[in-house]
């Protein structure tokens, strides 16, 4: 049997347009006039530590002390009232229930509890939820996503990933892992496929219909190897 591995943020939450409207807003708040689009352009799906000298860099300041918490208490309070799931992803998590599935993201444990809760997904993952806080190095090193195959005892070569980010594509395929790059959300922006693709994405989804087809023939391939 395989399993399916989820990233989170921009594959099952539609949350990247939020969080980078927010810290848009708040690094406008600091004197740098910055939009949605240059804040995707700049920041997401970097390291905290580089975001954060870069906008020190722009803005010719160092942050405030508490500017770390405080976008965080922003960002969450905004998910609270804003966030949705991507399109058809629950549709496709209860479609494959009987297989093995987890959440391997880069996100912390708090707040993706915190998002799932608001779009009634708990019970879909369950203890099934894990963050690159619980292994040495995150995306794109493959540690995440191997951790997550070894919990759900399923070999690498069987696991079927989800991502939306050329560091998460290359973490899976540094895992030995079959990655699907899901341009889906509301932050993607023209071009993204080709980065996926550039990346290691096995096959390319602007739907969860999309993905359902590769999954049906993914799996139905390895039952044939069984």
């Amino acid at each position: 049997m395989g399993a399916l591995i989820f990233d989170f943020d921009g594959v099952i939450a539609d949350s990247e347009a939020i969080a980078n409207t927010v810290l848009a807003e708040t690094v406008t708040g600091l004197g740098y006039s910055t939009t949605l689009d240059q804040s995707l352009s700049r920041y997401a799906h970097r390291r905290w530590v580089e975001v954060m000298a870069e906008i020190e860099a722009v803005t010719g300041k160092p942050l405030p002390s508490d500017f770390s918490d405080e976008l965080k208490r922003a960002t969450l309070e905004r998910f609270r009232t804003d966030l949705k799931e991507v399109s058809g992803a629950a549709d496709f998590i209860r479609r494959f229930a009987h297989l093995p599935r987890c959440i391997a993201s880069s996100s912390s444990i708090d707040r993706l509890q915190l998002c799932l809760s608001v779009l009634g997904m708990e019970a879909e993952f369950g203890d099934r939820v894990f963050s690159a806080d619980m292994v040495a190095r995150g995306k794109p090193h493959p540690d995440i996503f191997l951790f997550a195959a070894d919990r759900l005892g399923v070999s690498p070569d069987r696991c079927l990933v989800i991502e939306d980010s050329t560091g998460g594509i290359e973490a899976a395929v540094a895992a030995g892992m079959t990655a699907v790059g899901l341009c889906a959300a509301s932050h993607i922006r023209d071009g993204h496929d080709v980065k996926l693709r550039d990346a290691g994405a096995v096959h390319l989804a602007r739907s969860w219909t999309e993905v359902e087809g590769f999954a049906l023939e993914f799996f139905e391939r390895l039952a044939t190897m069984a």
